[in-house]
């Protein structure tokens, strides 16, 4: 077993390591604050991470995937924000999670333009979504029949919204929700459709990924 001294200092590596990777929200928030109230910020974003992970070491590796990288650093900024700045909290996080989701569906979108690709892309996420959205990772879903042009899922029960509730911030829900329709909104050759949302207060969170025929112009059809 591990000492009580070795636990401690594996989560402040872990805290500290973890924040690292967030330096983008930091960067943010020192544009719009002074510098002593943005080290607040971040000295409380280290306390309160520190603490989300000291409160659940018992979390399955499933589950883990998504409060260490995702739920709980999020939830650390923001409150830590709202505490010092919370006129901005809310802004801060929608804008850079955006910002975020937007540069993972440009850079989807690439590949999109490479014959083939949206097939193999839609294949993929039925072996994902088993994978990472199952129950094993503390969701609960509704899969619907493979289908060669079309992937549909409901997400009936969502650690995000679980998470989010306990540490008192479920409003950052609908912020986890939207990342979906920047990083899959905008891909060519494929339509993604969602109409409900847990984060929205919803009975589920339903995701469509198909296959959409491009239309194509000729040169005359083009605009000057």
């Amino acid at each position: 077993m591990k000492s009580m001294s070795t636990e401690k200092n594996e989560l402040k590596k872990k805290t500290i390591k973890t924040l690292k990777g967030k330096e983008t929200f930091r960067k943010e928030i020192s544009g719009r604050l002074s510098q002593s109230e943005c080290e607040k910020i971040w000295h409380g974003a280290h306390k309160r991470l520190y603490k989300m992970y000291a409160d659940h070491t018992d979390l399955s590796k499933g589950v883990a995937m998504h409060t260490d990288s995702f739920i709980f650093p999020a939830a650390a900024i923001y409150l830590a924000m709202k505490e010092t700045a919370p006129e901005i909290a809310y802004d801060v996080m929608k804008k850079i999670m955006a910002e975020k989701s937007d540069k993972t569906g440009r850079m989807i979108a690439k590949f999109c333009r490479i014959p083939g690709f949206n097939r193999f892309f839609l294949g993929m996420w039925d072996t994902m979504s088993h994978k990472m959205f199952g129950e094993a990772s503390g969701f609960k879903n509704v899969f619907y029949p493979k289908e060669k042009t079309c992937f549909r899922m409901d997400i009936t029960q969502c650690p995000y919204n679980k998470y989010l509730t306990e540490l008192g911030c479920p409003e950052l829900n609908v912020l986890f929700c939207e990342n979906d329709v920047h990083s899959y909104g905008n891909l060519p050759g494929l339509k993604f459709t969602r109409t409900k949302t847990i984060g929205a207060g919803d009975d589920l969170c339903d995701f469509k990924m198909e296959i959409v025929h491009l239309m194509r112009y000729s040169g005359n059809d083009r605009r000057r």
